[in-house]
């Protein structure tokens, strides 16, 4: 009678996780961003996010030279994903200009929903922590800002050709009040759990916008 022969137990470290280069910097990218969004930069050790990406302190510094330099990464990493987001919602030609930024909010909505309200956006997160943070940090979050009033601006001023909202309005001006408000209605989201703080904001904002008749 043939017997299936034995599987030799290996003992000691688990193997490592094959990786390239590439992945192992995409995937301490992917983790940061879902660790910051949640927590403050600057109550996050290092350890937490190797912890979570199984990833050696050694390989870390070997694609970031601080923490610094990685947190500046992350920063880059959200806001082109956030660029890419924004021009989805605010750029889709098929759709009235208007009705394109309640598409945009009722997204972000439903996107802090998904994660009962713990995440927010990271440049938002990060502008609660400018005691903490360096010169180049806040000026690459201010980066990001105007890069949002830029997308939310065309779209606003579409909105004035379409004569949807009020054509007397400073559409440069309402694209930064809308960035400086929205972020505040995240935070109070988180505070409280609850929507509520997201959709009356938005309610408020697209009520300035009308076209006086």
């Amino acid at each position: 009678m043939n017997k299936t022969p034995a599987v030799a137990t290996r003992r000691g470290r688990p193997p490592k996780i094959a990786r390239d280069s590439a992945d192992t910097k995409a995937l301490l990218i992917r983790v940061g961003l879902e660790t910051l969004t949640e927590f403050g930069f600057s109550a996050t050790g290092l350890d937490t996010i190797l912890k979570k990406a199984k990833v050696p302190k050694g390989s870390f510094y070997h694609y970031f030279k601080s923490k610094e330099a990685y947190g500046l990464a992350l920063v880059d990493a959200y806001d082109d994903f956030f660029i890419n987001k924004l021009k989805f919602y605010l750029e889709q030609s098929e759709v009235p200009a208007l009705e394109r930024i309640v598409n945009f909010t009722q997204s972000a909505i439903a996107g802090m929903q998904k994660y009962d309200y713990k995440r927010g956006c990271l440049v938002g997160n990060l502008n609660q922590e400018l005691n903490h943070l360096s010169d180049d940090f806040k000026t690459r979050l201010m980066q990001s800002y105007i890069a949002w009033q830029q997308q939310l601006k065309r779209c606003l001023d579409l909105a004035q050709q379409q004569q949807t909202i009020n054509p007397h309005i400073n559409t440069e001006q309402m694209s930064e009040y809308f960035w400086v408000g929205w972020e505040g209605a995240v935070m109070r989201a988180k505070l409280t759990q609850s929507s509520k703080p997201l959709t009356l904001y938005a309610e408020m904002f697209l009520r300035a916008l009308l076209r006086v008749c």
